[in-house]
């Protein structure tokens, strides 16, 4: 009996306590729930009598999740009057309550140095020196050609007097403190003590007479079962495929589990670790004493960045190209300007820092109407996206949007709680089993296993197997609870039989350019007729008695189909190629000056088989999905998943066959009514890409631009014959100067005074021509723009 034990039974004497109650007992383990997530559920039913304790023993890593999970039941009118379990304080804590500044890997440097002013005697080869430890230091000493570093160690005598020793490799310590010597051995435990076995025994005290039930239930951190299938095809004509499948359970728990209730769930009910079993200290402030109270005004730093919400977007026009330099203000809800900026040379605009809240977003650029969106809500830590597309038209005008609900960011799952009945005199509880008044019982599921046909091979005989678990949905998770009782030692693996059933399965081969294999793959095109969801896991596929292959798949919901590979299919060659084209216009709209011509490029896949088998071949072809196209082939496809459309291909033995899939992309053109000219219109009539009344009234604008074309030339003209003027001008009055003195100065003066006289008359005239073209320019524009306005077109071609 150890020290502890034997002070504890003295105290108890000393202190007139009752006697101890009967020796514990164990509960051993009735139900085992197994998940994916790495948790497992255990159920403890057993008998007590009058005031008995019953241990059960646990590692440190499952402590935490019993402490969070325990469930502790007196089935038959007792009570339980406690649940203690082996604690401890941290290492460090520990060592730190010692007094001795030292860690668990102290070195005897470090273990010297603690021990400073104790007494202590050192003997050193044939010095011996006695005394309080002053220090220890280590020091360099060169000779011979080499260099050591030493340890010296200094003491004060009893006389006062300070003595220094050089610490030998074989010298030896005596602690003359005998509290000193117990607190170094007390280190010493501690240290020691990592290093027991990691066992905690969880002990429950209960309370009662006579003989009773006790159930105990927790969750605990096990390994994670894994699902390994086999799918037996058959040979004979019309005779369904097998599934077995299996469960790989490892008991590592530290106890036995002896004829267990097993049930095995797919799914991941949220667990985590906390850790409730190490002894948990709190950092308490230090609160120096009062002084004398001396406020003093306080100032607070202005706001630097009102918020932490974000919100950007582009600003396009109506053919979607973006607007550089517009005007984009966000008002709150109280009408409040929040911010303003303008948007790039792409079109996008950002508000970096917005408070949280709604707003109403303004976007503003000339040429185009102003555009308002209202009930834009931005919150801190996202960025809100609100894209503008502006209307041709006057500033003034302004056109009011309701802005998009914001989707939703997060994503939920309901997992559903396996339903327990309520335990109290006799009800029933977990596994099943009447617990109370009736007795404890737990039932045992009736027999049944995996037989075997006879003859040399398997035969029909695994056909009339019985399955050895039962399967049940729970809400979002799917148990396989075991017919029979398990058991399985601790440390030691098993594999259990979970389904037993014919599957439809169609054979083919299955191609995926992507994948980069140079041949198509053997696959299975299942359907889950089991009637029970399949956990993912691997496969093995057994022809003709022998192993064809392997693979992974998914978990699978009842009837569900899901297509599985499992080997290469060497009798099948591939090839493919790809053709494009463009499509002609298809369709032509006109809207507010802004011509769009819409057509599409046809793209066109061709894959090519050739079978080398004296058997046809199904071979389905994944297509990729790609976003904008349309398809515009035939066949459809079998099915489509996201990313794949799946088309059926059959291939005679020595046959080639090929798939054509033809997809379509739109693209759209736009042009500025205002920019087109003779030339382009020209191309349209010849590509056939405008119809006759289209043609006619783009030739309308055309012959309206010609004719402000006219017009601005012959502006042009009047305004250079007007500077050709002013330059002669200026000619005639140097010549002028230049004459004085002169005889010809009088003949000469008549005839510039005639010529700038003239000159004045025709510019008089040119200014009221000029006057005359703007006014007729600026009509002519105005009658564009009315005739560019008024062109509204929805041709299909």
């Amino acid at each position: 009996m150890s020290r502890i034990s034997i002070l504890l039974l003295l105290a108890l004497s000393l202190h007139g306590q009752a006697p101890a109650p009967q020796e514990a007992g164990r509960l051993p383990v009735k139900r085992v729930v197994l998940y994916k997530n790495g948790v497992g559920y255990f159920e403890h039913v057993g008998k007590v009598r009058d005031n008995q304790t019953v241990t059960i023993p646990f590692t440190s890593g499952q402590l935490n999740d019993v402490l969070k999970s325990l469930t502790v039941l007196d089935l038959n009118g007792g009570r339980i009057t406690g649940v203690a379990y082996g604690s401890s304080a941290p290492v460090d804590r520990q060592l730190g309550e010692l007094r001795l500044s030292l860690g668990d890997k102290a070195t005897l440097s470090e273990v010297l140095g603690s021990l400073r002013g104790a007494r202590l005697e050192i003997r050193s080869g044939t010095n011996v020196i006695g005394g309080r430890l002053l220090s220890i230091e280590r020091k360099t000493r060169s000779g011979g050609g080499t260099t050591l570093e030493v340890d010296y160690v200094s003491v004060v005598t009893d006389g006062g007097e300070v003595r220094t020793t050089e610490l030998s490799p074989f010298y030896t310590v005596k602690l003359l403190d005998r509290d000193l010597a117990q607190r170094l051995e007390r280190f010493l435990d501690v240290v020691a003590a990592g290093r027991d076995a990691d066992v905690r025994r969880m002990t429950i005290s209960t309370e009662g007479t006579g003989e009773r039930s006790v159930f105990v239930s927790y969750i605990s951190e096990v390994p994670v079962w894994k699902s390994t299938y086999r799918i037996v095809l058959s040979s004979k004509a019309g005779q369904a495929p097998l599934l077995q499948g299996w469960a790989i359970v490892d008991n590592t728990v530290g106890l036995d589990w002896d004829n267990v209730q097993m049930s095995l769930v797919a799914g991941a009910p949220q667990s985590f670790v906390q850790n409730l079993s190490q002894p948990y200290y709190t950092r308490r402030p230090v609160v120096p004493l009062p002084e004398a109270m001396a406020v003093s005004p306080q100032t607070y730093e202005a706001t630097l960045i009102p918020g932490g919400a974000r919100l950007a977007g582009k600003v396009m026009d109506p053919s979607g190209s973006a607007i550089a330099g517009a005007t984009v203000r966000a008002f709150d809800a109280n009408g409040t300007l929040a911010g303003e900026t303008t948007s790039g040379a792409d079109g996008n605009y950002e508000f970096t820092s917005l408070p949280d809240g709604a707003y109403r977003v303004e976007f503003q650029s000339a040429e185009f109407n102003r555009t308002s969106v209202s009930g834009v809500a931005v919150a801190g830590g996202q960025t809100r996206k609100q894209d503008a597309r502006l209307e041709v038209g006057d500033m003034a005008q302004t056109v009011e949007v309701k802005a998009e609900a914001s989707p939703l960011q997060a994503s939920t799952a309901t997992v559903a709680a396996v339903q327990r009945t309520t335990a109290g005199t006799g009800g029933m509880l977990g596994s099943g089993a009447a617990l109370g008044a009736g007795g404890a019982r737990t039932g045992a599921g009736r027999g049944g296993g995996i037989g075997s046909g006879s003859g040399a091979g398997v035969g029909p005989g695994i056909y009339q197997t019985r399955p050895a678990a039962t399967a049940q949905e729970l809400g979002d998770l799917f148990e396989y609870k075991l017919k029979d009782p398990i058991t399985i030692q601790k440390n030691r693996s098993a594999l259990l039989p979970i389904v037993q059933a014919q599957i439809g399965a169609e054979k083919v081969s299955v191609w995926n350019e992507r994948t980069g294999l140079p041949r198509p793959l053997r696959a299975l095109w299942l359907t889950n007729s089991s009637g029970v969801t399949l956990d993912g896991g691997s496969f093995s596929v057994m022809e003709e008695e022998t192993f064809a292959g392997e693979g992974i798949f998914d978990p699978i919901r009842p009837g569900e189909k899901r297509l599985v590979s499992y080997a290469v299919d060497l009798a099948l060659n591939e090839s493919s190629r790809l053709g494009s084209e463009q499509q002609r216009v298809t369709r032509v709209r006109v809207s507010r000056g802004i011509m769009t011509q819409e057509n599409e490029v046809r793209e066109r896949k061709t894959y090519t088989f050739r079978n080398e088998d004296t058997q046809p071949r199904s071979v389905i072809v994944e297509h990729p999905v790609r976003p904008g196209y349309e398809l515009r082939s035939e066949p459809r496809p079998e099915e489509t998943t996201a990313d794949w459309m799946r088309f059926r291909v059959r291939v005679d033995p020595k046959q080639t066959a090929s798939l054509v899939v033809e997809e379509a992309r739109p693209v759209a053109t736009t042009y500025n009514l205002t920019n087109l000219n003779g030339q382009q219109v020209d191309l349209f009539v010849r590509q056939k890409s405008i119809n006759p009344e289209l043609e006619e009234a783009l030739r309308r604008v055309l012959g309206q631009k010609n004719t402000i074309a006219d017009l601005e030339e012959k502006k042009n003209a009047r305004d250079a014959e007007m500077n050709n003027i002013f330059d002669d001008q200026q000619r005639l009055r140097e010549n002028m100067k230049a004459l004085k003195g002169s005889p010809e100065e009088k003949a000469l003066l008549l005839r510039y005074t005639k010529q700038l006289d003239d000159q004045e008359n025709r510019l008089e005239a040119l200014r009221k021509e000029t006057q005359q073209l703007e006014a007729q320019a600026e009509s002519a524009q105005a009658e564009l723009d009315r005739m560019i306005e008024g062109l509204s077109f929805d041709v299909r071609m």
